[in-house]
């Protein structure tokens, strides 16, 4: 790693732990610097603006969420439904998860919802990538009908929007929201079935205190 990555990296993660304590809105780039023993105008030579830190911040989340997603959809041992439905149920976990514990970081998902809305989408594509090849592994095995692999893969993302980071949308419990995913799932799926496939069991199918 070169100097210059080092004290990127340095700077991401001053800003991470100090965004964690203040929350976005509180934390400035002087005191950024002032944690990483930088002046102010030093680190305005790697970042623009809070903004640019907050982006990267995200993107290397993603970059390693992304890498374990992808894995999971290589495992031609598991049948193509299966996979997907541990691809939506780890994200969700893992988001909810990791905003629960660090509930100030939940300002930066949401100034970049606001600010900076290609990236979501730039990070959605990527993800269609290897959910579409789940979806083509599902049509060669004879589990899912032919189609467009691209588009079903986007639907999925379409209709599980809300779980992608939950506490953005609700603030439901981790079994109420796992229930929900399940139902969006069994009826996602069972459009996308071929005739007499043999289809996973839904992982979860009831909890005890439902929302009314």
């Amino acid at each position: 790693m070169d100097e210059k990555t080092a004290t990127r990296d340095r700077i991401l993660q001053a800003a991470m732990n100090r965004i964690k304590h203040y929350g976005y809105g509180k934390t400035t780039m002087a005191e950024i610097a002032a944690d990483c023993d930088m002046s102010p105008g030093n680190i305005y030579r790697f970042f623009e603006a809070k903004i640019d830190i907050a982006e990267a911040m995200a993107r290397k989340h993603y970059a390693e969420e992304q890498a374990e997603l992808a894995a999971i959809a290589r495992k031609k041992d598991w049948p193509a439904d299966r996979r997907l439905r541990e691809i939506f149920f780890k994200r969700m976990r893992d988001s909810y998860c990791m905003f629960e514990e660090n509930a100030k970081i939940l300002e930066v998902a949401e100034v970049l919802t606001r600010e900076r809305p290609m990236f979501a989408n730039e990070q959605l594509a990527l993800e269609r990538v290897f959910l579409s090849a789940v979806l083509e592994d599902g049509e060669r095995a004879g589990l899912f009908a032919p189609g467009d692999h691209m588009f079903n893969a986007e639907m999925l993302q379409a209709s599980t929007m809300k779980f992608g980071i939950p506490q953005l949308f609700s603030r439901l419990t981790l079994p109420k929201l796992e229930r929900e995913l399940d139902g969006v799932l069994t009826i996602l799926l069972n459009g996308l079935y071929a005739p007499g496939a043999k289809r996973a069991q839904p992982k979860t199918r009831q909890v005890e205190d439902v929302p009314a």
